[in-house]
């Protein structure tokens, strides 16, 4: 259990960091939505203010007045349970409310908010709130993609900040870490937070198995590249290789052919490619082929999970080549908050670890991401195994 002060502290330092995430904006970038996946950043600041209006305060706060009767329509996400909303594709359409009106909205809310737990000492409230607040961080990581995509696709590719550190190097060099087979035991295990998809502990049999030490490198895809892994459909999942002609897909996300030079688009702007950083923005179509060309494959969550503890992970989120399922004696949760992560469990694949954008205290071995085989907005890359 977390005490309470210490609980409302963190809920105010994770207030604060969304907004911090903001600072570098000009007003004009809060509104732009280029493509379905990519919310504007308005619509992250008032999304995660809504969570807690409508699962908190609104149920909880005596004498609570909301602060907007049209903000549960513009900012809920995807909660039938609650009611209607705004089409995805449509939040870019948001002029109004202002971002102004926003704003206001975030510190009526985090003011009520500070004033119920000021006091409030009931335990279930408070695991509500510890999932509201690992929710903003999740939206946190999601505004930094978000943004990126946003200036990313600006055509003078704008810098965000000169201080995010996007492609660390790993400086160890790449060795295989081999893993007996037998039952390993999969799932998360301790008093500390975790999401629902974490639980139901079990075990499993792995096969012996070996993975790598170090993520795949941006030099070791530009090999792929230059052999022609995206011209040769024998590497491609049949899915895949539509998607690479239908797209004509030829590179990473951001990555830009400029006389004969691969630059990528990186916050800090326009660079060229940093040869020994870990690729980044890459689909689970291209991460599969790209193992199919090495005469490797990528390793399954479980046998991410048992091995974790051998190498340094959390600067891309890894594609595995497991399905997004329930766990053992899986079960939702009543209500709204039950559609967090149950009604996702089909056509996804798990990630594991987290990036350069996951906020502090929001990363353990257990948390398994989830996102479609096509996806390449956010931090991901990969590790091989054999």
């Amino acid at each position: 259990m977390i005490l309470t002060d210490s609980l409302l502290d963190f809920f105010l330092e994770t207030r604060k960091h969304t907004e911090d995430i903001c600072t570098p904006l000009e007003i004009e970038d809060y509104v732009v939505q280029p493509i379905v996946d990519v919310s504007p950043p308005k619509w992250h600041l008032g999304h995660t203010t809504w969570f807690f209006e409508e699962f908190i305060l609104k149920t909880h706060a005596k004498g609570y007045q909301i602060f907007d009767e049209d903000f549960s329509f513009v900012f809920n996400s995807y909660y039938e349970t609650v009611g209607k909303r705004v089409v995805r594709s449509d939040r870019g359409n948001l002029s109004r409310p202002s971002v102004q009106k926003v704003y206001d909205y975030r510190h009526y809310v985090t003011s009520a908010m500070k004033e119920l737990f000021s006091e409030n000492q009931n335990q279930d409230l408070h695991d509500v709130l510890e999932i509201g607040i690992h929710h903003e961080k999740q939206h946190q990581e999601l505004l930094l993609t978000d943004i990126k995509f946003i200036l990313g696709n600006n055509p003078l590719l704008p810098t965000y900040s000169n201080d995010f550190q996007e492609h660390p190097i790993e400086k160890q060099h790449q060795e295989w870490i081999s893993l007996e087979e037998g039952i390993y035991e999969i799932g998360h295990n301790s008093e500390d937070f975790c999401y629902d998809n974490e639980l139901g502990r079990h075990k499993v049999y792995l096969h012996s198995y070996e993975i790598s030490n170090k993520l795949v490198t941006n030099q070791e895809y530009i090999d792929f590249i230059s052999a022609g892994g995206y011209k040769k459909f024998d590497l491609w999942h049949a899915e895949g290789w539509d998607w690479v002609l239908k797209n004509k897909i030829e590179a990473p996300l951001y990555w830009h052919d400029i006389n004969g030079d691969w630059h990528y688009y990186s916050l800090k702007g326009l660079q060229k490619v940093e040869l020994d950083a870990p690729i980044t923005h890459i689909s689970y179509f291209e991460a599969f082929a790209f193992a199919q060309w090495k005469g490797c494959r990528l390793p399954t969550e479980f046998e991410w999970e048992a091995a974790q503890r051998f190498f340094p992970w959390g600067k891309r989120w890894e594609w595995t080549e497991s399905a997004y399922l329930p766990y053992p004696n899986y079960t939702k949760a009543d209500g709204a908050l039950g559609e967090y992560n149950g009604k996702f469990m089909v056509n996804q694949k798990v990630l594991r670890g987290g990036s350069v954008a996951t906020p502090i205290k929001h990363t353990r071995s257990t948390y398994r991401n989830f996102f479609q085989t096509n996806l390449r907005w956010q931090f991901t890359g990969f590790r091989l195994a054999k």
